[in-house]
């Protein structure tokens, strides 16, 4: 999974993070006044429309969980502190501390993407646990299939979604240390 950073870099010839060409420069720097890094109601103007490039294309753009321990997962070359959810272009840590906390606006950030995922896998732990009928009824409203398993399972599940090119994502809490 390639990094992408969000640094602006400023030298001279680029305003605000962006390269400018030579013709360029001397009105803009003409149409803005220097603020430092607060804007004003006219600054909006230059501020309509954001894009992003991407300087390198990765091969592949699936996540692959390598590991999990107690304090967290290593999916592609990342460590991942506590519990997580692993969607399509992204790694987040996610905001649960056991099955008992998965709500449905816990689940909001898997709904919300754009392209809508197919499969989403919960990995509840050491068991597998039953989640509440309201957050099944509301995911199956959205057209999402849910997985619930062993967060083990869960890890070998989504792996195997990834693989087959499903938009699969997986909301995994790490299992206790064994006893």
């Amino acid at each position: 999974m390639a990094a992408v950073s969000c640094t602006r870099m400023l030298s001279p010839g680029s305003v605000h993070g962006l390269r400018l060409g030579a013709r360029l420069l001397p009105a803009l720097s003409r149409a803005s006044p220097a603020r430092g890094y607060r804007l004003g109601p006219t600054d909006d103007e230059l501020y309509q429309k954001t894009t992003v490039t991407l300087l390198q294309k990765s091969a592949s753009t699936r996540a692959i969980i390598y590991s999990y321990s107690p304090r967290g997962f290593n999916i592609s070359g990342n460590t991942v502190l506590g519990p997580c959810a692993v969607l399509p272009p992204a790694l987040l840590q996610w905001n649960v501390g056991c099955h008992t906390e998965i709500s449905v606006e816990s689940l909001s950030l898997f709904y919300l993407l754009e392209p809508r995922i197919e499969v989403l896998v919960l990995g509840t732990g050491a068991r597998s646990e039953r989640l509440d009928r309201s957050v099944l009824h509301f995911l199956k409203q959205k057209g999402i299939s849910l997985e619930v398993q062993d967060t083990p399972n869960a890890c070998a599940t989504f792996n195997f979604l990834s693989s087959e090119g499903r938009l699969a994502a997986a909301g995994l809490i790490p299992p206790p240390a064994a006893q």
